[in-house]
Order: C-alpha cells, then sequence, then structure tokens
C-alpha cells in the first residue's frame, strides 16, 4: 500500500515509470525471518496479521482508479510483452503479477 500515493504522483507529473507489483499476498519475508531466528510457530493471531488480504488489493482497479494504466500479467511471455510496452510508453504504467 506504500505504493498507492506514488501512482498519483506518477500521473500527475507524467512520470516514465512502470511498477511491477509481484503480489503473493502475504509478509513472505517477515515468516522468513521469523523462521530465520527459530522463534518456532506463530499463533493464528500473527498468522492472521501475516496474510495480506480479507479482501485482497485490486492493483489493477486502484491504478485505474489513480489515472495509471495498468494490467495483470498470469504468464511469463504476457510480462515480457506488457513491460516493454510499459517501458516504451514514455509514462505511467502497473504490472500486477499474482503469485
Amino acid at each position: 500500500m506504500h505504493t498507492l500515493q506514488s501512482l498519483w504522483t506518477m500521473v500527475r507529473e507524467s512520470l516514465p515509470v512502470t511498477v511491477v507489483i509481484f503480489a503473493n499476498r502475504t509478509y513472505a519475508v517477515v515468516k522468513a525471518e521469523w523462521a530465520g531466528v527459530g522463534a518456532g510457530m506463530y499463533g493464528r493471531t500473527a498468522e492472521q496479521l501475516l496474510e495480506i488480504g480479507r479482501p485482497d488489493l485490486d492493483w489493477i482497479a486502484l491504478a485505474k482508479g489513480l489515472g495509471v494504466p495498468a494490467r495483470r500479467a498470469t504468464s511469463l511471455e504476457e510480462f515480457g510483452m506488457m513491460l516493454g510496452k510499459g517501458l516504451a510508453s514514455g509514462g505511467p504504467n502497473l504490472i500486477e503479477v499474482p503469485l
């Protein structure tokens, strides 16, 4: 969600930025750190805090609502095509890659 405000700035300033969001719907890095320190299993409450959802963020709708062209890539081929078009567009773009 920290990226959301930057989308508005990208449009307002016509910035040539292509944002790629790898949407894993979880704080995977925090889970890995938890495991890495040997803290054992976390409880149900902590597990709920480490999941991003209820509801899942709709990055496409959020970006479009701020004026940023956005697409969801569901394959490596789609991602490559979208990334090339985004970088060549000269303006802001967002690509969501669900994991």
